[in-house]
């Protein structure tokens, strides 16, 4: 097996449920949106799904992660991360996903690797992988999106049939994220979903709760 083989099968394993992020119990505010109405059926989840990738947070990570591999400050790029997060639970969200992915590589490698928001975790670990950005981004926001459908099913509640066809009709828009990021730089850098926010804020009072965020 050749050596980029070989690096795309560690980011894979990286970006699988199986890696211990917790990644499954953040919903990114969707658990507030199913409980208030918004999201109800497969149509609603892939709408809500695309505004996230597109308009909101996963434009953003998108952008860190190129940011990232290319090779500028990490430290400086983990700061803006945290000040673009717009709620608590999304800082905590991309914290403490961040510092399990780290912990995890550590101890898998006997290494060092430093607890950042998560797609800098990513970038700083796939670095050293020497794949194409716009694979690595594309891989990273599969995975980001994976865990939302997943989220989306367990509590719409939706058939794995219906999730699976939302998952399929994101290919396309993950696509076409990965190939603009790949290039962006952190003028780039812009969030207008909104209502993903407002839903991400109040959550933190849901009475009852399946996901932390």
């Amino acid at each position: 097996m050749s050596t980029p083989d070989l690096a795309l099968l560690s980011l894979v394993q990286w970006l699988s449920p199986a890696f211990p992020t917790g990644a499954f119990a953040y919903s990114h505010g969707l658990e507030q949106a199913v409980s208030e109405g918004e999201v109800t059926s497969e149509a609603s989840l892939l709408e809500w799904l695309t505004d996230i990738l597109e308009h909101g947070a996963g434009w953003n990570d998108a952008v860190l992660l190129a940011c990232g591999l290319r090779g500028e400050d990490l430290g400086a790029l983990a700061d803006l991360a945290r000040a673009l997060a717009g709620t608590a639970e999304r800082l905590k969200e991309t914290e403490e996903q961040g510092a399990a992915f780290a912990k995890a590589r550590a101890e898998m490698t006997g290494g060092s690797t430093n607890a950042m928001p998560l797609p800098l975790a990513v970038a700083e670990a796939a670095r050293d992988l020497a794949l194409p950005t716009e694979q690595v981004i594309t891989l990273f926001q599969h995975s980001f999106a994976s865990n939302l459908v997943s989220a989306g099913v367990r509590f719409v509640p939706l058939g794995q049939a219906a999730g699976q066809r939302v998952l399929a009709a994101l290919h396309g828009p993950i696509a076409q994220i990965a190939q603009r990021a790949a290039t962006a730089t952190a003028a780039d850098l812009a969030q207008t979903a909104f209502r993903a926010e407002l839903q991400s804020a109040a959550h933190e009072t849901l009475d009852v709760r399946i996901f932390k965020t």
